[in-house]
C-alpha cells in the first residue's frame, strides 16, 4: 500500500505560481510512474504532468506546457508541480497519482487562480 500526501495549494491571482508536493510513503524507486491530475467541478479528472521515475521522462498536457514543470526529489521520496504563469481556468482540485502495479492516489488539494 502506498500512500501519497499532497500539499502546496491554495489561492493565488493570475500570473502567479504555485509548487505542489507529493509525498509518498514509500521509496519513489519502487513507483514506475508519477503524476499530476486535476479535476473540474462536475467534469472527469484530467491528467496535467507525469514523470517516469527511472530515467526522468516527463509527460505534459498541452494546456500547460511551458508553464508547469514537473519535478522529482529522490532523497525526499516527493514529486513537486512548479505551477507559473497560473490562469483562472487552472482552477481545480489537483490529485497526486502514482502507479506501481495498480494506481494510487493523494486526497487532492485545491488550487484557486483569481482573476
Amino acid at each position: 500500500q502506498v500512500q501519497l500526501v499532497e500539499s502546496g495549494g491554495g489561492l493565488v491571482q493570475a500570473g502567479g505560481s504555485l509548487r505542489l508536493s507529493c509525498a509518498a510513503s514509500t521509496s519513489i524507486f519502487s513507483i514506475n510512474i508519477m503524476g499530476w491530475y486535476r479535476q473540474f467541478p462536475g467534469k472527469q479528472r484530467e491528467l496535467v504532468a507525469t514523470i517516469r521515475i527511472s530515467g526522468g521522462s516527463t509527460n505534459y498536457a498541452d494546456a500547460v506546457k511551458g508553464r508547469f514543470t514537473i519535478s522529482r526529489d529522490n532523497a525526499k521520496n516527493t514529486v513537486y508541480l512548479q505551477m507559473n504563469s497560473l490562469k483562472p481556468e487552472d482552477t481545480a482540485v489537483y490529485y497526486c497519482n502514482a502507479i506501481i502495479y495498480r494506481e494510487y492516489w493523494g486526497q487532492g488539494t485545491q488550487v484557486t487562480v483569481s482573476s
